[in-house]
């Protein structure tokens, strides 16, 4: 078997070092033969800066390299640009500055191509840096790999310093359009799509890639086809250690590691993750452990964000990410935990939802640690109690177990809101892979949280210092049940109020309807 390239992001070493190749040169093709500006988000780990050095060593014509490959008799060997690359993720910014650095970089490009610069500035350097390479050596490829990383980076408690980087980078980027003439391509990929006018608002010519776009929908990640085909003998080697089938692995690979798309029709496999797995053969937490940033966490627990699995919203949500309005659902999207799961032409409405059982399960125990501190081992011991419970129609015992998760919350995260334990029993019971949905929409209002079982559902009403016979007659009301009522299923509605003062639910009723 191939070596797999776990964390290698270098195309020249993967393919002298005999690491596994996912050749993907035939997309690499389309974009380098037609040239032109280019940009292109995806998640970290996705694979980015591969596809960016792939198109170096294409334009510095190592034809070597992709002997055997898509591209190898389709390029025209004889014929190479100079290359500037600029990968953010190697520049030393958080510990000697932003402008520093970026200078030093150019500096040492260009001496690497026999150029003496004579100006001072930063921007003015990078001009005179792609004036002359194209003057001396042909039409430049530049290549900007995690572009928004210096920005990223510093989201959060310093966000000061992110917004000083992204004047730097703005100021920086604004050269690109006025070297029009000595530019053949310029290739950009991020994890972010910040708005046009706070980083790009100079270059309008900008070829964005990142959504629904038949050259880039599948360019980066492993779609089923890849996996089956490239990762044969890998499977059937996983298959073997962990005694199953071939055809079982690979459905359990499919539901742990699938799932990410951005058009809702074409879906691949993260690529991280997959490496790792074949490596270790075991189903558990890659990617998302890798460096989930602190700051999203933060975000989502000040908003009370907590349901967003099947969102649905508008393209125009995935181009407003900016650091003064960050919006969720963008970031969370931009940055992997939610995909696009369906889109429909007709409304232009896109339905987002977590990619598949890894980041489901780790967004989860995240979510439930931000809003309750349990650990993720005390709420699986208390969730399998409640599923029992359920299934029994214990409901004494479903309100023992949720007051026994609500002592353990440490008193400073208790609130006076009601969405706040919302939050924590939605979280509780999506954790436990109920079927569970909250706030859902009727005609005359909003069930806080309904839950379906196999034979039954329970409709669920939340109050706030108020009273569980109020919460019930609410359910009733408002027909908050009404869509279940010909299912065949025992309805089981459930009036809970929270207390404050007693920090538990000290009020809970509950009514069967046959």
């Amino acid at each position: 078997m191939q070596k797999l390239p776990v964390g290698i992001q270098y195309f020249r070493k993967i393919r002298e070092d005999g690491y596994l190749y996912i050749d993907k040169t035939r997309y690499v093709y389309e974009l380098a033969m037609r040239g032109g500006y280019y940009f292109l988000s995806r998640p970290r780990r996705f694979g980015k800066s591969l596809l960016v050095s792939t198109f170096k060593e294409l334009f510095e014509g190592s034809k070597e390299l992709f002997e055997g490959l898509w591209i190898e008799d389709r390029w025209d060997w004889e014929k190479t640009n100079p290359v500037v690359h600029i990968p953010f993720a190697g520049l030393d910014y958080k510990m000697k500055g932003l402008y520093g650095e970026l200078q030093k970089h150019i500096q040492e490009t260009a001496r690497m191509h026999g150029i003496s610069l004579q100006d001072d500035s930063l921007k003015n350097q990078f001009e005179e840096l792609l004036r002359k390479l194209a003057e001396s050596k042909g039409r430049v490829v530049l290549l900007i790999d995690e572009y928004d990383k210096p920005i990223i980076d510093f989201l959060g408690e310093e966000v000061a310093q992110a917004r000083e980087n992204q004047q730097v980078l703005k100021n920086f980027y604004s050269v690109i359009k006025d070297c029009d003439p000595y530019i053949h391509m310029a290739f950009i990929t991020g994890v972010s799509k910040f708005s046009r006018v706070s980083i790009f608002s100079d270059l309008n010519n900008l070829d964005d890639l990142s959504l629904q776009d038949p050259r880039s929908n599948t360019i980066l990640g492993y779609t089923q086809e890849e996996l089956e085909h490239f990762f044969t003998e890998h499977i059937r080697a996983t298959a073997k250690t962990l005694q199953t089938s071939e055809a079982e692995l690979l459905e359990q690979i499919q539901h742990w590691y699938n799932g990410y798309s951005w058009n809702g029709r074409d879906f691949v496999y993260n690529p991280f993750s997959i490496l790792n797995f074949f490596t270790k053969s075991v189903f558990m937490n890659y990617w998302f452990k890798t460096a989930t940033p602190t700051f999203l966490i933060k975000l989502i627990r000040k908003e009370v964000f907590y349901d967003f699995d099947g969102k649905e919203t508008g393209e125009s949500a995935f181009d407003s990410f900016d650091i003064e309005r960050l919006e969720l659902v963008a970031l969370l999207f931009q940055t992997g935990y939610l995909t696009i799961k369906k889109y429909d032409p007709k409304t232009r409405l896109y339905t987002l939802g977590y990619p598949n059982q890894e980041v489901r399960e780790a967004m989860l125990e995240y979510l439930i640690d931000a809003f309750s501190k349990v650990s993720h081992t005390e709420v699986r011991a208390y969730s399998l109690k409640v599923i029992k419970a359920l299934e029994d129609e214990d409901t004494e015992l479903v309100k023992e177990i949720l007051n026994e998760l609500l002592y353990s919350l440490p008193y400073q995260l208790h609130s006076e809101e009601e969405k706040f334990y919302h939050a924590i029993i939605h979280l509780f019971f999506k954790y436990m892979d109920l079927d569970v949905h909250s706030e859902v929409n009727t005609a005359r209002g909003r069930a806080d949280a309904i839950v379906e079982l196999e034979d039954k559902v329970y409709c669920f009403e939340f109050k706030l210092n108020r009273s569980a016979a109020e919460a019930l007659e609410q359910i009733k009301s408002k027909g908050y049940i009404d869509r279940y009522r010909h299912s065949g299923k025992k309805i089981i509605l459930v009036g809970v109020n929270f207390s404050t003062e007693k920090r538990e639910i000290d009020e809970f009723e509950v009514e069967t309807l046959l």
